[in-house]
């Protein structure tokens, strides 16, 4: 599904390659500085990088921005507001089961972007990205923010999205209970390791 081929972009150690394939989870590890959201943005496309980027074959450099990264969607830690309100920035409404499976609620959507809590702003940010529902997710640090209830919620959502969409998802977290969680579902990469085999 997506292949990486010697992608690198200033401030990366090095530069890695690797293919994640339909309905794949991979939990990706890695210093702090080391390069782990720099590498997801440019796989968005979000930052000028060497090497190549392939979606279903399709090279990067061919698709127009904006349709790459509605594929390829980069969700982060520090979500982006433009509007006044929730609701503004949703094409198509999210159902209340949704928003119920990860603790919020339909009156959220009316809500003022300024009265949100860090939590609640990652996962309304979620539901706005899957709401143009991506093929690969790009998760970094996204439940940084949250109790550990509200975090398994995002979990079971995620891994939900991954398994009835057959969605790749690269998922950054420092945190280790996080990773021992869903090391069933998913494979644990370590950057550093990355950086290695693209040098052996």
């Amino acid at each position: 599904m997506l292949q990486v081929s010697q992608v690198h972009t200033p401030g990366m150690r090095g530069s890695v390659s690797f293919a994640l394939q339909r309905g794949e989870l991979v939990m990706l590890s890695g210093r702090s500085g080391s390069g782990k959201s720099l590498l997801m943005k440019a796989l968005a496309d979000l930052l000028p990088h060497d090497g190549e980027v392939r979606l279903n074959g399709d090279l990067q450099t061919a698709v127009p921005a904006p349709l790459w990264r509605r594929q390829v969607m980069y969700f982060a830690a520090e979500t982006a507001w433009w509007r006044d309100t929730v609701d503004e920035h949703f094409e198509t409404v999210p159902e209340e089961a949704a928003l119920a499976a990860i603790g919020l609620k339909g009156a959220d959507l009316q809500r003022s972007v300024a009265t949100l809590s860090s939590g609640e702003k990652q996962r309304l940010a979620l539901l706005r990205g899957l709401q143009y529902a991506p093929s690969v997710l790009l998760l970094d640090e996204i439940s940084a923010n949250l109790d550990h209830h509200t975090t398994l919620q995002v979990e079971r959502y995620v891994l939900d999205y991954c398994q009835t969409r057959q969605a790749a998802v690269l998922w950054v977290s420092h945190d280790l209970a996080q990773h021992q969680r869903l090391v069933d579902a998913a494979h644990c990469w370590s950057l550093d390791a990355l950086y290695e085999e693209n040098l052996a």
